[in-house]
């Protein structure tokens, strides 16, 4: 896995349209990650589009909330009713938003070469992956961490046996993390990191 890894991130590196993001494929920063989370028009991946994107650092133990990122996207289709119920986004808020392509820019930018941690993670990639692979001509190369599978693998030592509930609620009572009741992209990656510190183990 590691070799395919390798070879991967080379042939990427070599396909890369932008000379000036050759800096995604450095060696990260030591104990650095950026925890993301996206807000979307729907769960569809082919169809649906990133209508907001919320980033935030973290170093070490600590979570860097100075160092965040929220952009609000424009996206190309119209917000479906479910949408704004879920996300209190209107027609009239992305209207004003960030093209695309400026939106990932700012987003690649900030995240540079640092891991990426969230919740439900392979969705979030997935619809960033629409924005970066026609900007950079490869997907999202940075290394990602999914705080489901920290957790299921720090409740299966605990007990082997036991039934585990991944659902990101229930993750964070059970962490005893505090739960926001603000639903939007920057508030679920805060709290993706926190779960995320308190279930890191360092090497």
């Amino acid at each position: 896995m590691q070799l395919f890894r390798r070879l991967q991130r080379r042939w990427w590196r070599h396909r890369l349209r932008r000379p000036e993001f050759r800096f995604l494929f450095d060696p990260p920063p030591a104990g650095e990650w950026v925890a993301v989370d996206c807000e979307t028009t729907g769960l569809d991946t082919a169809r649906d589009e990133i209508i907001a994107i919320g980033a935030v650092r973290i170093r070490g133990q600590r979570i860097l909330t100075s160092e965040r990122l929220e952009l609000i996207v424009r996206p190309g289709i119209a917000l479906s009713a479910p949408s704004i119920r879920i996300h209190r986004l209107r027609e009239m808020d992305v209207r004003t938003g960030l093209a695309p392509e400026e939106a990932i820019r700012r987003f690649l930018e900030f995240v540079g070469n640092r891991p990426l941690v969230g919740y439900y993670l392979e969705f979030d990639v997935a619809m960033l992956d629409k924005l970066v692979r026609p900007f950079l001509g490869i997907p999202l190369p940075q290394e990602k961490i999914e705080v489901s599978a920290l957790y299921y693998d720090h409740k299966y030592r605990q007990n082997p046996n036991t039934f585990i509930d991944l659902r990101f609620m229930e993750i964070l009572r059970d962490l005893n993390l505090p739960l926001r009741d603000e639903h939007d992209a920057f508030n679920d990656a805060l709290m993706a990191a926190l779960a995320f510190v308190k279930l890191h183990r360092p090497a």
